[in-house]
């Protein structure tokens, strides 16, 4: 699940990524186009309900790709994302739209 808060005095977009409950982990890290996709620059913080989320300031207007990686060695994609587009490994990534 995606939550987008608009800062009106920099053209930011304040984006909250939240792990869907069905996705039962120890350790979850968000990658993607914003860090390069690099698989431990970030790390999500573990809720007491079982989700996992952080939350990122990004350049407003911009279309960003993501995946979650869950245990070091599975990935998901957020299935609420605002769209899908292939990656070269088989399958989808999710993109998020600022």
């Amino acid at each position: 699940m995606l939550k987008k808060q608009y800062v009106k005095s920099k053209k930011v977009c304040k984006v909250t990524f939240y792990t869907p409950a069905a996705i039962v982990a120890e350790t979850v890290f968000l990658v993607g186009d914003f860090n390069n996709w690099d698989e431990q620059a970030t790390p999500m913080e573990k809720l007491k309900d079982g989700r996992f989320k952080v939350t990122l300031d990004l350049d407003a207007a911009k279309d960003y790709q993501f995946r979650y990686l869950v245990n070091k060695t599975e990935w998901h994609n957020d299935w609420e994302a605002d769209k899908y587009v292939p990656n070269p490994f088989s399958g989808d990534n999710s993109v998020v739209t600022t």
